[in-house]
């Protein structure tokens, strides 16, 4: 699935005017980006004995999160939420894997640091829009028209 953004929106999201709710869901596809281009060429440098396992695993938890994304984007309501869900325990399982890269010494401090960075905005990015997704429900709103927090 491709977002395709018209151009009343991408001038909108330009001069920072996009609804809240569409600057966030565009942002966090663009950071899930920036962290796989970061990301897999380092597995690269992995030790090979772990490439079939451990490497593969973290890399597979990084690639999960666009797909899950685009599922979640794609659905409405209760099924969207759930697909939210999935899509944090795939962060989760991911943030496990970067803390036993560095605690291996497979990332070095300052790698570490700057993964956890984009996989902290990711996290902050999602639960954003968890909790956009969960006042809609709640107050039975149409999908996306939650009342963003401070407003």
């Amino acid at each position: 699935m491709q977002i395709t953004v018209g151009p009343e929106l991408r001038g909108q999201i330009a001069d920072g005017q996009a609804p809240r709710s569409a600057r966030r869901e565009l942002v966090i596809f663009a950071r899930v980006f920036d962290l796989l281009e970061w990301l897999v060429p380092k597995g690269e440098s992995f030790p090979r004995g772990f490439r079939h396992t451990v490497t593969a695993r973290l890399l597979g938890a990084a690639l999960d999160l666009p797909e899950l994304l685009y599922r979640a984007h794609a659905r409405r309501g209760r099924p969207r939420l759930a697909a939210l869900a999935e899509t944090d325990a795939a962060l989760n399982t991911l943030r496990l894997y970067l803390r036993l890269a560095h605690r291996w010494h497979w990332l070095n401090d300052g790698q570490y640091e700057h993964v956890s960075k984009l996989v902290a905005e990711i996290g902050r990015l999602l639960g954003g829009w968890i909790r956009q997704e969960q006042r809609a429900l709640a107050q039975g709103l149409p999908p996306g028209q939650g009342k963003p927090q401070g407003q």
